[in-house]
């Protein structure tokens, strides 16, 4: 005896039930498949291959791991990285010694002028890197530079003139156009840019602690200072693990202010050619697609193993909660 056949009404209501969630996170999934999950899987599987990609999908030459042993014996890729590590350190780590500190004075010191100041901290991490650089080639120009300019005042004022007397003999410096210069302008636009970032995390941070701690410190008579090496920092562990970890990735991801700041050709000598920047020339100026995917893998690990030891050295102590 087979079983009465339910309303269409009831069967559309169970259908929509059962699949109706599926349909409508379908089009994230879509979307991640096609833009996210595919590209990377091609990368592993083009990191592989020898292709050009304007003679089309049909000419691509299994090569096995050719691509990344070149990379591996290539000067250029081996100075690109450590270029890349040093414009990291030079501009990265000033970004937090300035950045905790001035949070600190804003949330303790001058609260009613802190959003501000924080909003004008931030304003150059929004700004387009396009027209950064082009300030910055500006200030950075050899004649007319505002920053050439200033060293010049002060390497002729007496009270500061000692301190240029190793350089005195160079100025007017040529910051883009000499190698030595080249790391160390594109360290400075990269602070500038990004330490107001770093401000925001902090500032952020640094108003969940309770203010009763330091009251308390201050009963018990201590200073500014103390309240700051024995409270702030303590407390601040977990976010300035957090952002020295962007830090890490972000830097080392570097791209834009090194490419425009170079002209897209590093610099002379390649002083300023960056890894990812040579991974750009090497597939879209070369058209060196299979050696481009192996060494944007090489990037990764590179990324991952310094991410990695940063958290094993720092992040013990920097995910542990409060009480």
């Amino acid at each position: 005896m087979s079983s009465p056949q339910l309303p269409l009404s009831v069967r559309l209501d169970r259908f929509q039930r059962r699949f109706a969630p599926y349909l409508f996170v379908s089009p994230f999934f879509i979307l991640f498949a096609i833009f996210g999950l595919f590209p990377t899987l091609f990368s592993i599987y083009l990191s592989f291959q020898a292709w050009n990609p304007v003679q089309g999908l049909g000419t691509m030459r299994f090569v096995g791991v050719e691509n990344f042993a070149f990379l591996l014996e290539d000067p250029w890729f081996w100075q690109a990285l450590g270029n890349t590590f040093w414009i990291a350190v030079v501009s990265g780590l000033p970004q937090h010694l300035v950045a905790i500190p001035l949070a600190f004075a804003l949330v303790m010191g001058v609260r009613s002028l802190r959003h501000p100041l924080t909003a004008a901290y931030f304003l150059p991490f929004i700004t387009s890197a396009v027209a950064v650089s082009i300030v910055f080639i500006t200030i950075f120009g050899t004649h007319f530079g505002v920053l050439n300019q200033l060293i010049g005042v002060l390497a002729n004022w007496p009270l500061t003139a000692w301190l240029f007397e190793g350089i005195r003999d160079q100025l007017p410096i040529n910051w883009l156009g000499r190698a030595p210069y080249i790391k160390p302008a594109i360290s400075i636009l990269v602070f500038w840019q990004f330490f107001g970032f770093n401000v925001v995390l902090y500032s952020a941070a640094l108003m969940t602690i309770p203010r009763e701690y330091y009251e308390a410190a201050a009963v018990d008579g201590a200073n500014l200072p103390q309240r700051f090496f024995y409270i702030t920092l303590p407390l601040l562990r977990p976010m300035i693990f957090f952002a020295v970890t962007l830090t890490i990735i972000g830097n080392l991801q570097l791209f834009d202010q090194p490419f425009l700041l170079t002209g897209g050709t590093g610099g002379s000598g390649q002083a300023g050619l960056t890894v990812a920047m040579y991974l750009y020339r090497t597939g879209f100026e070369w058209l060196d697609m299979g050696t481009a995917a192996a060494m944007s893998w090489l990037l990764f690990l590179v990324i991952g193993t310094a991410t990695f030891i940063h958290f094993k050295f720092f992040g013990r102590g920097g995910l542990e909660t409060r009480e």
